[in-house]
């Protein structure tokens, strides 16, 4: 997949757009702040470094954390139908995670995560469109995030950790300690953490299906042109009326060669 510097910008305008309208009190400046600070990283970021995986393309990071706070307010609608006790965590909450929850794929305060794959080989045979920065000490993505966060001095709570922490589900097997317990005391106390994971979970699938089930299946053609990302989107500007709301030169002219 390929997304147009018009669709970048309006990705980008929807994922501080949800840090506006869904997080409260003096961590919305402060979130707002920090990302505004890594702006130029963030938003040409993939959201993985194979071309195998989910949204490993410029933009995908964004994109595809826009589409999991779509899911996750989406799915909590589903849980609360179906009878979840939705007093143990707030909405807040459940977008500031959704948010959040990849934080740790932009790398460290210096250095990028993901770097163009220098390797041709790697790159046509495998798939591998980037690689990984070996100046970036190694983390988990969950831990990372979280360091990012409260090193800018971006408060969160303990829902907030736990779900950002486990939202991979139990394909992390760090998170075994936390999802794999039969001693009621030892669950988590809110489904937070199990909304998350299903929407990031059904986020990831379906951008799958999107970009892979077509070639599979022998067709040329591209599913779902017409919508990129889950929920309501903005219908997107002409370049120059997107291009003019970037303040850095450097970022203009990499999204205006898009």
């Amino acid at each position: 997949m390929k997304l147009t510097a018009e669709q970048i910008q309006s990705n980008w305008e929807e994922f501080t757009g949800n840090i506006e309208k869904y997080i409260t009190g003096d961590r919305k400046q402060a979130l707002l702040d920090f990302y505004k600070k890594y702006e130029e990283r963030i938003i040409l970021m993939p959201a993985s470094h194979l071309d195998k995986y989910h949204s490993a393309f410029p933009g995908g990071y964004v994109y595809h954390v826009n589409r999991v706070v779509s899911a996750s307010l989406t799915l909590s609608t589903v849980w609360a139908e179906a009878g979840c006790d939705m007093t143990t965590f707030t909405e807040e909450e459940l977008v500031f995670s959704a948010i959040n929850h990849d934080l740790g794929k932009m790398g460290d305060e210096e250095n990028e995560s993901y770097i163009p794959q220098t390797d041709n080989w790697r790159r046509e045979k495998l798939g591998e469109d980037y690689m990984f920065n070996k100046k970036v000490s190694f983390a988990s993505v969950p831990d990372r995030g979280l360091f990012l966060l409260q090193s800018h001095n971006i408060q969160y709570s303990f829902n907030e950790m736990i779900a950002i922490q486990t939202h991979d589900g139990l394909y992390d097997e760090a998170n075994t300690k936390y999802l794999k317990t039969f001693m009621p005391e030892q669950k988590p106390r809110t489904s937070l953490p199990f909304i998350l994971h299903q929407a990031d979970l059904m986020s990831a699938r379906i951008e799958f299906e999107m970009e892979w089930l077509p070639k599979l299946s022998g067709k040329n053609v591209e599913p779902q042109k017409k919508s990129r990302t889950l929920g309501n989107n903005k219908n997107t500007n002409i370049k120059s009326k997107a291009l003019g709301t970037i303040a850095s030169p450097g970022l203009k002219n990499m999204l205006d060669s898009l």
